[in-house]
C-alpha cells in the first residue's frame, strides 16, 4: 500500500520534502525561545545583568520568533502544494483505473460507491497526507524537544509528563479503536445517499410524471438521517477526545504550578526557569494533542484510504494481456462456440448456455425474444464488454481475446439500449465516432440513421447544443444520433441493441432500407422487440432463457416456432387495433 501511494506524490516529492525540514528549523527556533527568555529574566532582570545583556536576549529572540514564523509559513505552503498535488495525482489514478474496468467490475462497486471514493475518500486521504508530512513531522518533534529541556531544567518536576503522557496516549488509542468501525458504517451511508441523489436525478421527469416528489423526499430523508446519525455515532466519541485532553492539559499545568513554585520558593529552582518550564508544558501538551488530531484524521482517513485501495488493486476482468497489438479485424465474420456466460463465477445458473452460431460478413442478423432471455448480454460479449465464462466468441476468425480492446471495439460499433449523449454540440458528439470525419461524412452517416431532417430543422444546425445528456432530444432523435455515431467508426459489425424502439415504424424501415443500400458490407445484428424490425434480416435468432430456440427467416420461423409466432400474433393484433 505504501508504495502504492508513494508512487502519486509524483511530482511533489520535494514539496513533501521541504515542508519537513522546515518544519525543523520552525521548532528548533521555537524551543529555544523559553530558554532565552529565562536567561534574560534570571540574569539580566533579577540577576542585575543590565539592560545590554536584557537587549541582546531580547533580540535572539525576536530573530528567532522570525525564523520560526517564515519557516512554519513556508512549511504549510510546501505541505498544501503536496497534499493538492497528491490528491490530483490520486483522482486521476482512480479514475484511469475505472476507465480500465469492464462491466462486472463497475457492477462490483456500483457506480455512487465509486463516486464517493473518487470525492469524498480522496479528499479526506488527501487531507491526511497534509497533515503527515506537517502536523506529524512537527507533534513529536516538538514533543521530543521541549521534554529534553524540561529535563534539563529540572528532571524532577518533569516527571509530571511520564505519568500524564501514557495515559493520554491509551485514551486516544482506545477512542479510536472504537471509532474505525463507526466510520466504515458512515462512509456505506454516504454511498447509499449519492445512489438516492443520483438517481433522482436522473429520473426527475419520471418522477414529476407520477408525481412522487413526496414519496422521493421521504426516501432521501431516510438516507439522510441514516448517514447524520452514522455521522454522529463515529464523531461523538471523538469529540470527548478534545475535553480529556483540554482536562490533562490543566491538571499538568495546575501540578507544575504547585510543585514549581514550592521548588521556587525553597530557592532549588529560578523564577525564570519555572516560566519557561510553564511554557515547555504548553508545547508537550499542546504536541500531545496534535499527535490525537493525527491519530483521530488517520482513523477517519484509514476507512477512505481502504476504499481508494481497493479501487487501485481492482484487476480488470477484461485486459489486453494475451492480446497481439498489431491483430486487426478482418471482415465482419462472427462465430459462437459452446459459448456460456454467467455475471459471478460463484452463481449457480448460466444466464447464458451452449451458443453455438456462425454469422457470416456482410449478413444482417436479427435477435428477438422475451423479457430476460439475454439478447442483450449475448451481443454484449461480441466487443468484450463481457467476457464468456465458457467457450469462444470469434470475430474475423480470430478470438475476441487475440484482439487489443482498442481494436477489437474501433471495428465493432454498439448502440446500446441507453442512448446516452454528453454535453456539447450535435457534431462534437457524433465525433466520439470518427475525430477526424469530414463533415460530408458526418452528414452521410446522418442521413442513414435518419437524423439530418431533424438536426438541419435546428437554428444552430450541427452546432446545437444539446445540455447534459441530451435533454433537449425526444427518445427517437437520441436513437438515431447514437446510431450515426456508430456508423461513423466505418465498423466490420454493427450491433443495434433495441435502438430503434422509439422511433416509428416507418422510420425504422428508413434505418435499415439505409443500411442495406450504404453499409451492406457490415455485419449488422439488430436486437429488436418488433418483428418489423428483424423480419427482412438473412437471419432470425429466437432466443429463450439464455438459448436458442430456433434460427431461421421470417417466413421460415412464422408457423414453425411457438415463439416467435406468439410475438408476431400478439404485435399484428396490437397494430391491428
Amino acid at each position: 500500500m505504501i508504495k502504492l501511494f508513494a508512487r502519486e506524490t509524483k511530482g511533489y516529492r520535494l514539496a513533501s520534502i521541504l515542508s519537513p525540514l522546515l518544519i525543523l528549523v520552525e521548532v528548533l527556533m521555537e524551543v529555544q525561545i523559553p530558554l532565552t527568555m529565562a536567561t534574560m529574566v534570571d540574569e539580566g532582570i533579577i540577576g542585575g545583568a543590565g539592560m545590554p545583556f536584557i537587549l541582546n536576549a531580547g533580540l535572539k529572540m525576536i530573530c528567532m520568533a522570525t525564523i520560526s514564523l517564515l519557516s512554519g509559513a513556508g512549511a504549510a505552503r510546501f505541505a498544501a502544494k503536496a497534499g493538492m498535488g497528491f490528491g490530483a495525482n490520486i483522482r486521476e489514478a482512480v479514475f484511469g483505473k475505472i476507465q480500465d474496468f469492464s462491466f462486472a467490475n463497475i457492477d462490483k462497486f456500483s457506480t455512487p460507491s465509486l463516486i464517493t471514493r473518487m470525492t469524498t475518500d480522496v479528499n479526506t486521504v488527501q487531507m491526511a497526507y497534509t497533515m503527515i508530512i506537517r502536523i506529524f513531522v512537527r507533534a513529536p518533534l516538538m514533543f521530543a524537544m521541549a521534554f529534553y529541556y524540561s529535563i534539563k531544567i529540572n528532571s524532577r518536576l518533569a516527571l509530571i509528563f511520564a505519568v500524564a503522557a501514557p495515559i493520554i496516549v491509551a485514551f486516544v488509542i482506545f477512542m479510536g479503536t472504537l471509532a474505525m468501525p463507526r466510520f466504515k458504517r458512515m462512509l456505506s451511508k454516504v454511498d447509499a445517499l449519492n445512489s438516492s441523489v443520483q438517481e433522482n436525478l436522473i429520473g426527475m421527469r419520471v418522477i414529476k410524471a407520477f408525481v412522487r416528489a413526496t414519496h422521493e423526499k421521504e426516501k432521501f430523508k431516510i438516507s439522510n438521517d441514516d448517514l447524520k446519525n452514522a455521522s454522529i455515532a463515529a464523531e461523538k466519541l471523538l469529540i470527548i477526545a478534545n475535553p480529556f485532553m483540554q482536562l490533562a492539559v490543566y491538571c499538568c499545568i495546575i501540578a507544575v504550578l504547585w510543585f514549581g513554585g514550592k521548588l521556587v520558593i525553597g530557592g532549588t529552582m529560578e523564577t525564570g526557569e519555572l516560566t519557561a518550564f510553564i511554557t515547555y508544558v504548553n508545547q508537550i501538551l499542546m504536541s500531545l494533542m496534535m499527535i490525537s488530531m493525527i491519530f483521530v484524521m488517520a482513523v477517519m482517513s484509514r476507512a477512505s484510504l481502504m476504499r481508494v485501495v481497493e479501487v487501485l488493486k481492482e484487476t480488470p476482468e477484461i485486459s489486453d494481456a494475451d492480446a497481439d497489438p498489431s491483430l486487426k479485424v478482418e471482415n465482419g465474420d462472427i462465430d459462437m462456440e459452446n459459448v456460456c456466460f454467467k455475471y459471478k463465477k460463484t452463481g449457480k445458473k448460466n444466464v447464458i448456455n451452449n451458443i453455438n452460431l456462425h454469422i457470416k460478413s456482410g449478413e444482417t442478423i436479427g435477435i428477438i425474444g422475451g423479457t430476460g432471455s439475454a439478447k442483450t448480454t449475448l451481443v454484449q460479449m461480441i466487443p468484450r464488454l463481457y467476457d464468456v465464462t465458457e467457450g469462444v466468441v470469434k470475430v474475423g476468425g480470430r478470438p475476441v481475446s487475440d484482439y487489443t480492446l482498442k481494436n477489437l471495439r474501433d471495428s465493432v460499433a454498439m448502440v446500446l439500449q441507453v442512448n446516452l449523449l454528453f454535453s456539447g454540440t450535435i457534431e462534437d458528439n457524433l465525433r466520439w465516432g470518427n475525430p477526424d470525419a469530414t463533415t460530408e461524412e458526418i452528414e452521410n452517416a446522418c442521413k442513414v440513421a435518419q437524423a439530418h431532417e431533424f438536426i438541419t430543422s435546428f437554428p444552430d444546425g450541427y452546432q446545437t447544443d444539446l445540455g447534459q445528456g441530451g435533454v433537449n432530444l425526444s427518445g427517437g432523435q437520441k436513437q438515431r444520433l447514437c446510431i450515426a455515431r456508430a456508423l461513423l467508426k466505418s465498423p466490420k459489425v454493427l450491433i443495434l441493441d433495441d435502438s430503434t424502439s422509439a422511433v416509428d415504424t416507418a422510420t425504422d424501415a428508413k434505418i435499415r432500407e439505409g443500411f442495406k443500400r450504404r453499409h451492406g458490407d457490415i455485419t449488422t445484428i439488430i436486437v429488436a422487440q418488433r418483428i418489423s424490425s428483424v423480419e427482412h434480416a438473412d437471419k432470425i435468432i429466437v432466443l429463450d432463457d439464455g438459448e436458442i430456440n430456433a434460427v431461421g427467416t421470417h417466413e421460415e420461423l412464422l408457423g414453425t416456432n411457438e415463439i416467435y409466432t406468439e410475438v408476431y400474433k400478439s404485435q399484428q393484433e396490437g397494430s391491428v387495433a
